[in-house]
């Protein structure tokens, strides 16, 4: 499976999320959707852009945008870091990377001189209608939120 290109239809998909839910994107029709993919629960670089995206979700919302965090992580790794952090969106698990592959994330990365496939913390921003308008990649922490919801109020 390739890999979405901005401008084209985002193929439909279902994932397992917390709190029960399977989120399937065609029943999303309707909605913007921001899917952020982030490496690890509880590491502090996707506690911090999770916070972020907690603290404007009432600008999200408004903006007709729902907020879904990817990582690999277990439903329970996801459950404990939603209920800890108070995030009001869900969590979706990834282990067989499905969702990563079909984004493109999965990145070959250093950390302390050792190699690894991991998440390459990036974020989609899909319209109401299930194409993909924006994407960043590589993605620091430090303002990123911003620019996504800007690019959601822009839609």
């Amino acid at each position: 499976m390739s890999s979405v290109a901005i401008g084209q239809k985002v193929p439909d998909f279902t994932a397992q999320a917390t709190s029960d839910m399977s989120v399937t994107l065609s029943e999303l029709q309707g909605k913007n959707l921001v899917i952020y993919f982030y490496p690890k629960d509880s590491t502090p670089g996707c506690t911090t852009e999770g916070q972020n995206f907690r603290d404007a979700i009432d600008q999200f919302e408004a903006a007709n945008t729902v907020i879904f965090g990817v990582s690999r992580d277990g439903l329970r790794a996801h459950e404990n870091f939603r209920s800890k952090q108070s995030f009001p969106f869900e969590l979706i698990s990834d282990p067989d990377e499905a969702l990563c592959k079909l984004f493109d994330v999965i990145k070959l990365k250093k950390n302390y001189g050792r190699e690894y496939m991991g998440i390459d913390r990036s974020t989609f921003l899909i319209d109401a209608e299930g194409v993909l308008r924006n994407e960043w990649r590589s993605v620091k922490v430090k303002g990123h939120v911003d620019e996504v919801l800007a690019a959601a109020q822009a839609l």
